[in-house]
């Protein structure tokens, strides 16, 4: 795969920090290190302001002045929660993920927020925009706020079997013990709960049919939330979950099939819906991979404002 780098031997340098174990080899994802960045110049519709906004995207360093649709740069695996929308003609920017200066390099930093849209200098619509990174692309332009999931094509080929997933990573809690909604659309209310930080990594076994729907066994899992605020934690290592682990020690509910709808684009060019439809056997061979890292938990426009997550030096382990 172009989109990673494999080593041999038992100890691996990366981004400011050593990776190392015996019998272990270490896998770096491109652009993982997150010290690459790519700066959009967005300029917005004078009827919101016609501001210059920033948005940034995993990929190599460099610089985009213009209202151009992104597409991922240079071999790039990631996609981020940053867009560019352009609905009924306006032009309309979210960016929740930024780039954060760390020892010599950068880290990425995922931000869950209120963005409002003003018209004519009056408040006009406000959504919360969680801050996310994930393997795969955005079909921009946004032409629509419904249904977000079918504008991203989630997950990349990927026919391997890591033990783990590892990464550095930091945690701010927001304060609010509950969470709110805000789609733009009608009054903000509240959800119970707090808000999670995650990290979903899902190996899928996908086959496509006639029509072009797309269906998938899920092969590998691993899921995990926080719930408290950390300092770096430097090589984080998750275990991943083979097979049907329904009755594993480690299961929890929120590592079922279908937990929530993602969309790929099939060999049509049309997203659909990606059909999880159970659990293929331990030893069956993945065709994709899902990773996601996330500021809230709870789907698209519900969160807690102030939510954060550093994330850094993210790889897999055999």
């Amino acid at each position: 795969m172009s989109w990673i780098k494999k080593t041999a031997t038992v100890c691996l340098f990366l981004g400011g920090s050593l990776w190392g174990a015996a019998a272990q080899k270490n896998v770096s994802f491109t652009y993982g290190n997150m010290d690459q960045w790519i700066t959009r110049h967005i300029h917005e519709s004078a009827i919101i302001g016609g501001n210059t906004k920033l948005l940034y995207e995993i990929g190599p360093t460099a610089t985009i002045d213009g209202n151009t649709p992104f597409t991922n740069q240079g071999g790039s695996p990631w996609a981020t929660s940053n867009v560019m929308a352009k609905v009924a003609g306006v032009v309309k920017t979210n960016t929740s993920v930024f780039p954060e200066k760390r020892g010599n390099g950068f880290c990425a930093r995922l931000e869950t927020r209120m963005e409002a849209v003003k018209v004519m200098g009056v408040v006009d619509i406000t959504v919360l925009a969680a801050g996310s990174i994930f393997l795969g692309s955005v079909l921009e332009p946004i032409k629509s706020p419904k249904n977000p999931q079918s504008l991203l094509n989630s997950g990349i080929p990927f026919t391997q079997k890591p033990q783990a997933i590892k990464f550095d990573y930091k945690v701010k809690m927001a304060p609010e013990k509950h969470r709110i909604k805000a789609t733009g659309f009608g009054r903000i209310s509240t959800v119970e709960g707090i808000d999670m930080p995650g990290v979903i990594l899902l190996l899928q076994k996908r086959w496509e049919d006639a029509n072009g729907n797309i269906y998938a066994k899920r092969v590998g899992t691993m899921v995990t939330y926080y719930t408290k605020d950390t300092d770096w934690n430097n090589g984080a290592q998750y275990e991943i979950l083979y097979g049907d682990i329904t009755q594993h020690p480690k299961y929890k509910n929120y590592m079922r099939i279908q937990v929530e709808e993602r969309y790929a684009v099939n060999s049509k060019g049309k997203p659909v819906p990606i059909q999880e439809v159970g659990w293929a056997d331990a030893d069956d061979t993945p065709t994709h991979m899902v990773l996601q890292f996330t500021s809230s938990h709870g789907g698209a426009y519900i969160g807690a404002p102030g939510n954060t997550f550093w994330i850094d030096n993210v790889g897999l382990v055999y």
